[in-house]
């Protein structure tokens, strides 16, 4: 695929917009390329000025794309598949799904037919070309697959995973940048309470836990392994750590993750 590929994003609400929004920072595929379709059309206009094609007409937005993202609500997914599935090729179009809970083989039943599908499950930070997006397909290596790493790789990192992990991912990948997200403000709060000015706690905490991440990311430790060298006997560090555990920070942030798992795997009824 090249950069004349044209992609259709459904559903453009906040994932789609933030995928849009990614791809347009990315070096792959620009804003002409992307047409966006949502029943409130009229929400689109800053994107439409920003060179994106916009739509309310999901047909029309399939007959001129190539590859087609869905990231509409779960509850509405079944219709969009029965309204779009006479219009899609198998030799031409590739459908990407990033609604959750929705399973490939649900999809073919849907359209009653085999297509090239993958799965992707990004994060909001894609808006910024940061998101963890895991990615599945039904085959070992197909087109569908390739084509969701070549559009998640240019706004941020892809993870293949079994389709089976989809659910997990979304817990802990889509939902835990709110849990980062309310860490960080977490953090803010306690340095306001030790006397710094609201701007410039939050500026340390944001910069304090993108420093966190980077240690990891780039230098492929356990988390352990970094805390370690910060953490001396009797000192503040461990004083804290000790603290936050005895009050329970560890078991709440796994209990989140699991909550948000069981409830991803409802959103998605078939027939309902």
């Amino acid at each position: 695929m090249n950069k004349s590929t044209k992609i259709a994003i459904l559903g453009a609400g906040n994932i789609g917009t933030s995928i849009a929004r990614g791809l347009a920072g990315g070096k792959t595929f620009p804003p002409a390329d992307i047409t966006l379709a949502r029943r409130r059309v009229n929400l689109l206009d800053d994107f439409k000025a920003l060179g994106f094609a916009v739509t309310n007409d999901n047909l029309e937005a399939v007959r001129g794309a190539d590859v087609v993202i869905l990231t509409v609500e779960p509850r509405v997914a079944d219709s969009v598949l029965k309204e779009i599935g006479p219009v899609l090729d198998f030799d031409r179009h590739i459908l990407i799904s990033v609604v959750t809970g929705l399973a490939i083989g649900r999809i073919e039943e849907l359209l009653g037919r085999p297509m090239r599908i993958a799965r992707a499950m990004p994060n909001t930070a894609i808006a910024v070309g940061e998101s963890m997006t895991c990615i599945a397909s039904n085959g070992p290596h197909d087109r569908a697959l390739e084509m969701a790493r070549l559009i998640f790789n240019d706004v941020g990192k892809t993870l293949r995973i079994h389709e089976e992990d989809m659910i997990a991912a979304t817990a802990l990948g889509a939902c835990g940048i709110a849990f980062f997200l309310r860490a960080i403000r977490t953090a803010s709060q306690g340095g306001i309470e030790i006397g710094l000015s609201a701007k410039n706690a939050l500026a340390m905490a944001v910069q304090t836990a993108k420093g966190a991440a980077c240690l990891l990311s780039e230098g492929g430790n356990h988390p352990e392994s970094e805390i370690d060298k910060v953490t001396t006997p009797k000192g503040c560090t461990i004083s804290g750590l000790n603290r936050m555990e005895h009050e329970g920070f560890s078991s709440a942030m796994i209990r989140g993750i699991t909550v948000s798992a069981e409830q991803a795997s409802k959103l998605y009824c078939k027939d309902c």
